[in-house]
């Protein structure tokens, strides 16, 4: 914010800068005696005012300074008070932290002996699981090895009626047709054939 003191020696200023020279100087500068008497009658009109002003918001400065200044002692002087105070309490403190650190020190080693206990009674809880189901798994490979072995079996037994029955066929078909035997061939239902005949 612009002081009513430098709007008027701004003013001033522009006159002196528009004013013209002398004939034949550099230096010298023609003005009007009336109006530079007024322009510095104006400043020095606003400059008592002006001077009041600065002088009022320095006052307001100091007063802020010297409230700040109480605030602050206030506030030392509160805080050495507790500090005193926290120091003649230190021991107590000091007996808590220990109190304190003790009970977490004993639940923290409940807490362990909780989870060790878990840990055991899960391990145990699983091994049972694995044995029981391993003993499951191993009577279903056992059944399953029996109907294998049974389904092998009776596989080879209808195997060995088919191509009997085949035989028979075969036989049965020859005396029927004794001229036309060579004509035909044996059957095994396993897949292959003997002999010349359908491919």
């Amino acid at each position: 914010m612009t002081s009513k003191i430098e709007n008027a020696i701004d003013t001033i200023e522009d006159y002196i800068a528009n004013c013209k020279f002398q004939t034949l100087s550099t230096t010298k500068i023609i003005v009007n005696k009336e109006e530079i008497d007024e322009l510095i009658r104006e400043l020095r009109q606003v400059t008592p005012s002006e001077i009041e002003d600065y002088r009022q918001i320095i006052m307001q400065k100091e007063n802020i300074l010297n409230d700040a200044r109480a605030k602050a002692k206030a506030l030392i002087d509160k805080t050495t008070a507790q500090t005193t105070e926290l120091i003649n309490e230190h021991e107590i403190m000091q007996q808590a932290y220990a109190k304190a650190n003790e009970v977490v020190s004993h639940a923290t080693q409940e807490a362990q002996d909780i989870l060790d206990n878990a840990t055991v009674e899960a391990n145990s809880y699983k091994a049972s699981a694995v044995d029981y189901i391993d003993g499951l798994l191993e009577q279903i490979e056992s059944l399953l090895t029996r109907a294998t072995s049974l389904a092998n079996q009776n596989y080879e037994e209808l195997i060995a009626n088919l191509n009997s029955c085949t035989g028979i066929v075969r036989n049965n078909r020859m005396e029927l047709r004794p001229a036309e035997d060579e004509g035909f061939e044996s059957i095994d239902v396993s897949g292959a054939t003997s002999g010349p005949g359908i491919m």
